[in-house]
């Protein structure tokens, strides 16, 4: 009896130091996102979870803002930003070299109110029939109308004026203009149309605490499931 007593006692201590060792091994990640990457990331962020353990607290923020943070020396395990910028933080020794990899590149594209008539044909010729029915040279400029996010904003600016009425064609990131109601998307424009700059990023800061963590993220993030996301969200992969 008192044997089988023993054997208990010790099976319920080893299934909590068992309990104890898994509790040790998972992390929370701070991770600091420029806005174009959330609809991928929200999905992916889950995944990562799910087969890790590890915990993601998440912000988003504009590319700009998400630079500043590095800058400023908030504590960031994993940032993910656009190639230009981070480029910068390496060579100034903000982020850990090495650490960083090209997930995806953004792809801009044309969207019209929902229900609004759509152009046949591919989207680079309707891109050069809009250009030349503005007025390419001189004429163009006081027809375009530049919008700048604002702060907690949840709709694209440019999404919410096609949505309103506002302007017939708008120009923006395919990834956000998927996700919101009220619009339609004609396409990607073509290459010569895309930013070289709107590639996304990950590295680990300087003032990562977890490194070895925030490696597994990262590598998630350019792993095989990641990369079918992307696509799915009208990025390119890489």
């Amino acid at each position: 009896m008192v044997k089988s007593s023993m054997i208990r006692r010790f099976a319920i201590l080893a299934l909590l130091a068992g309990l104890s060792t898994a509790t040790a091994g998972a992390a929370e990640l701070t991770v600091t996102s420029a806005v174009g990457f959330r609809p991928a990331l929200q999905e992916l962020a889950q995944a990562f979870e799910k087969s890790s353990g590890h915990k993601l607290k998440i912000e988003y923020a504009t590319a700009g803002k998400v630079d500043e943070k590095v800058r400023g020396e908030d504590t960031i395990d994993v940032a993910i930003v656009t190639k230009s910028l981070f480029d910068k933080q390496v060579r100034e020794a903000k982020m850990v070299g090495g650490t960083t990899t090209q997930l995806a590149r953004q792809q801009n594209g044309l969207a019209v109110k929902k229900g609004a008539a759509k152009p046949g044909g591919a989207a680079s010729i309707f891109v050069a029939q809009q250009f030349e029915k503005l007025g390419i040279t001189g004429e163009i400029k006081p027809k375009l109308k530049l919008l700048k996010a604002a702060a907690g904003q949840a709709i694209p600016p440019v999404a919410d004026a096609v949505q309103r009425g506002e302007a017939e064609i708008g120009i923006l990131p395919l990834s956000l203009a998927m996700q919101v109601q009220g619009i339609d998307v004609v396409g990607p424009l073509p290459a010569e149309f895309q930013s070289p700059d709107l590639a996304f990023v990950a590295g680990t800061p300087w003032t990562c605490e977890r490194p070895i963590e925030a490696k597994a993220l990262i590598d998630f993030l350019a792993g095989p499931a990641a990369k079918a996301v992307y696509k799915a969200k009208g990025m390119e992969p890489g």
